[in-house]
């Protein structure tokens, strides 16, 4: 008797949008398979020196959510096994000296808040790898004394535009993206043209619908400067807005749909998120 083969994994391409679906049966087997391929990602594009920039340095956006950092959380462990078998099993590994880590937003909170987007980063992959500190640009901190809805969130916007602009002048590999079940990406929510359609690389934000009200955030610009755009989707309340990115929604109302990598767009989808099921 031949093994039948699971279709349940197999890609799915929209002939709408051209986005891949990765369908998962769950959030761990999701991030597990982001990992990987992650990790194969980067280290090819090592390899081959084919960067965005054509200067050997892979630059990747993080994102925080469940999914994201269950993937985070998975590349930390994947490179520690690998790492732990190097001399007698050589597998796939990434040079973290060869990687530049931007974020995809930031609450505006006090250095080392757990809410910190760079904070779970950290704590998930960052302080487990052997990346250098100047490797890993994180949006300013709110300090002492300051008002967060004051002139230092503007500020701290305009530093990071200008740091992502000098850095990562031709955009990023590759941009990792949560998403809320109204779509919102980063921290650019429905309904906020200004935002959507801001100019230059970041914006600050202020009556963020989901709080902290204070946020700075890559503009759609930014993120559609990337190579590749994926996006980790978890649970049934965002299936609506997985449907919606896959079939080419409303932006406005879904700002996810308006997400688009230059050479790929991936939606990786566990089985309650999954828009076809």
């Amino acid at each position: 008797m031949k093994p039948t083969h699971d279709h349940s994994h197999d890609a799915v391409v929209s002939e709408k949008t051209g986005i891949e679906l990765r369908p998962r049966d769950n959030k761990q087997d999701l991030a597990t398979a982001a990992a990987r391929e992650f990790i194969n990602t980067v280290a090819e594009l090592q390899r081959t020196g084919e960067t965005v920039t054509g200067d050997g340095i892979v630059r990747v956006v993080l994102t925080g959510g469940g999914a994201g950092i269950a993937t985070l959380s998975e590349i930390a462990a994947l490179d520690h096994a690998a790492k732990q078998t190097a001399e007698d099993f050589p597998v796939t590994r990434i040079d973290w000296s060869q990687v530049y880590v931007f974020f995809g937003d930031e609450r505006f909170l006090p250095a080392g808040d757990p809410e910190r987007n760079d904070k779970q980063a950290f704590d998930a992959l960052l302080r487990h790898v052997d990346i250098p500190s100047l490797n890993v640009f994180r949006f300013p901190a709110l300090a002492a004394g300051e008002q967060a809805d004051g002139p230092a969130l503007d500020a701290a916007a305009e530093f990071y535009g200008k740091t992502v602009d000098q850095v990562a002048p031709e955009g990023f590999d590759i941009h990792l993206l949560g998403m809320g079940p109204e779509g919102h990406i980063n921290s650019l929510f429905p309904h906020t043209d200004a935002l959507l359609h801001a100019e230059g690389s970041v914006v600050s934000v202020r009556e963020c619908p989901k709080p902290p009200a204070e946020r700075i955030s890559l503009t759609m610009r930014a993120v559609n400067r990337s190579r590749a755009v994926w996006l980790l989707v978890c649970g049934a309340e965002k299936k609506e807005a997985a449907s919606q990115v896959f079939d080419g929604g409303n932006g406005a109302e879904w700002p996810a749909a308006l997400a688009s990598g230059i050479e790929a767009t991936l939606l990786w989808v566990d089985k309650e998120a999954n828009p076809l099921l």
